[in-house]
């Protein structure tokens, strides 16, 4: 069994913290590795069997930065894409363990492109490892771990970006701060689309082998450990179509559809958990492996504009060749002004929204039918006004934010790409909890809901179209919850709270305390109960480590802007009585040991009580006291 980051991470780091330097000042860049602005960023990509090419492409074409490591489980994908690296000259380290990279000093940015089920738990682990994090849509397989997700990178003082890279479209940026000085008046609803081809995977009879060129357990990580039972003629038994089991994935609506979420919840200018959620919908069209609906309603109840969203995988008829498009009750399809490539002038053509966000407002509409561009229509259908941008500058806004450690220099913080694939979560769960139903059933449960019954009345045309009779072939009536947005559980019901998480495989647990990984089990509680408090022995000491040196006593001023690691991380490398012992705070107990003192109000024992900083997510309960 391989060893847990969790017990690499934290004897990597006091080590390192003992070999830093003569001064116990860590800055939040020297964490990082990179000893200098002007120096390379160096990028460890972990899977890049699809969309971690990109990942590759859009940080090796940036000057200062280099890719320096590859991580893939496949290892026919992984020696495939080394020996690119290796013909042009370049070494990386190629490892199909990802814990490995997290373990090189000099690797300072772990991008995440895995299935689902790994993001949030190898970007935790590469925070608690020192790393800075780009990771894919969505950031989570599960409401709790994203929030976890978001606890680690604020604790650690990491820098995240989410793979929602419409927020770097400076298009749509002004498109919605445009739309918010009122132009179009009241929202009225925010509706995403995901129109897009998922034909059957087809049929298997019993499990399927596993290739011999993929290491499998590593592949399931968190996810229980069972045979695949897939096997697409495009995709086989393992790549791509995991997204269709719940498992590893989050069907369409968190595959395509997380990003169409992040801008209607964007569009609307919320940063909470809606408070009551609704779905319906179905895998239907045909009989498959898979297990995630292709046909699916989402009713997020936010105040005082909705958030609905609508998939669909199945075509516009039976036997079609194209998708569905979404056409407005009102005035049907939005003219859009298009340039003649042939003659230069300006036309009016057809603009069919299939995936996209449509506002619907008092004044109008606006529509985003692509990841960057924008346009606003008058109630007439007639364009108002558009807007361009790009999404290419996403890696570069998450390089330049790691280099100036602000994550509110980010487009996509991980707290956005949190919330926004939280909303596929919960629509989710209120899907599985529900039980197939009638269409007359469907109707009279959503008569009430104006938004809801209209969306559902067009689904039922699409399917009919598609030779689905939901009479026959029943769609499932999701059950409506209520969620707190502060604590981000739901209200009354136990079955959806239990499925806010999953029950982890060992050892690849996304830790309960985000803290443990370096201060042991329980050393945060006992931090934050304020049991115990470790005190420094002087100013300045001479470190027992090979080749003896002293260290000096850093400034008041840099005392009070350290953090919890900078205290405990510190003191441990720098001081010979520097480790609390482990029945205190959960470390391995060192040669000699600070020792444990209760922290009291006022001066302490007559030296200065320095106030350390606190993250802003979970503050503890007093500062810890060192001297000066």
């Amino acid at each position: 069994m391989k060893t847990p980051i969790n017990k690499l991470t934290r004897r990597s780091f006091l080590t390192r913290a003992a070999l830093a330097g003569a001064t116990v000042s860590w800055s939040a860049r020297s964490w990082a590795q990179v000893k200098s602005a002007n120096e390379d960023v160096r990028v460890a990509v972990v899977g890049f069997g699809q969309r971690g090419m990109s990942h590759i492409e859009g940080f090796s074409k940036q000057k200062g930065v280099r890719i320096a490591g590859l991580c893939d489980v496949d290892k026919s994908i992984l020696e495939k894409e080394t020996r690119k690296w290796a013909d042009k000259g370049v070494e990386v380290q190629s490892v199909t363990d990802m814990r490995k990279l997290m373990e090189n000093k000099d690797i300072d940015v772990i991008s995440i492109a895995t299935p689902n089920h790994w993001h949030s738990l190898a970007a935790i682990w590469a925070i608690q490892a020192g790393k800075d994090v780009y990771v894919e849509k969505p950031v989570s397989h599960n409401v709790w771990e994203g929030r976890q997700l978001v606890k680690a990178a604020r604790k650690y003082e990491r820098i995240v970006q989410a793979g929602t890279q419409s927020r770097s479209s400076t298009g749509i940026r002004d498109a919605f701060a445009w739309l918010r000085e009122g132009n179009l008046g009241k929202i009225l609803v925010s509706r995403g689309l995901c129109y897009k081809s998922r034909p059957s995977i087809g049929r298997t009879e019993g499990p399927q082998k596993v290739p011999d060129n993929i290491d499998y357990d590593l592949w399931s990580g968190p996810a229980p450990l069972v045979p695949p039972r897939r096997n697409s003629s495009k995709w086989g038994t393992i790549h791509y179509d995991w997204h269709w089991f719940w498992n590893y994935g989050n069907g369409d609506l968190g595959n395509q559809g997380i990003h169409q979420m992040d801008i209607a919840r964007w569009a609307l200018g919320v940063n909470e958990l809606s408070p009551r959620i609704l779905s319906l919908g179905g895998r239907l069209g045909y009989e498959d492996d898979g297990e995630t609906p292709n046909t699916q309603l989402v009713f997020h109840d936010y105040k005082p504009a909705p958030l609905l969203f609508e998939v669909r995988g199945l075509p516009d008829k039976t036997g079609g060749r194209n998708m569905d498009h979404f056409k407005d009750a009102q005035y049907g399809e939005y003219k859009q002004k298009v340039k003649n490539k042939n003659t230069g002038e300006m036309e009016l053509k057809p603009l069919k929204p299939g995936v996209a966000v449509i506002v619907h407002c008092e004044g109008g509409t606006m529509v985003v039918p692509s990841y960057s561009a924008a346009t606003a229509f008058d109630r007439d259908g007639k364009e108002i006004q558009s807007w361009e941008g790009s999404t290419d500058l996403h890696f570069v806004n998450f390089i330049k934010a790691v280099k100036s450690r602000k994550y509110s220099d980010l487009n996509a913080d991980v707290l956005e790409g949190h919330l926004s694939s939280a909303l596929c979560h919960t629509g989710n769960i209120s899907y599985r909890l529900g039980k197939q139903s009638t269409p007359d059933a469907i109707k009279a449960a959503l008569k009430s809901n104006s938004v809801l019954s209209e969306a559902f009345g067009r689904m039922t045309e699409h399917l009919a179209a598609n030779g689905v009779d939901l009479e026959k072939s029943k769609a499932t009536l999701g059950v409506a919850l209520t969620m707190d947005p502060k604590s981000e559980r739901f209200v009354g019901n136990d079955q959806a709270n239990a499925m806010i998480t999953r029950d982890y495989r060992k050892p690849y647990v996304v830790p309960e305390n985000v803290w443990a990984a370096e201060l042991g089990a329980g050393g945060r509680s006992e931090l934050s109960r304020g049991r115990a408090r470790c005190r420094a022995a002087r100013p300045t000491w001479k470190a027992g480590l090979p080749g003896s040196w002293k260290a000096s006593a850093p400034s008041s001023a840099r005392i009070g802007t350290m953090n919890r690691r900078d205290v405990v991380g510190q003191a441990s490398s720098l001081s010979p009585r520097a480790s609390c012992p482990r029945k205190e705070l959960g470390l391995e107990a060192p040669e000699t040991g600070w020792k444990p003192v209760p922290l009291s109000s006022g001066s302490w024992n007559g030296r200065k009580r320095l106030r350390v900083c606190r993250s802003p997510v979970d503050r503890l309960s007093d500062p810890i006291s060192v001297q000066a």
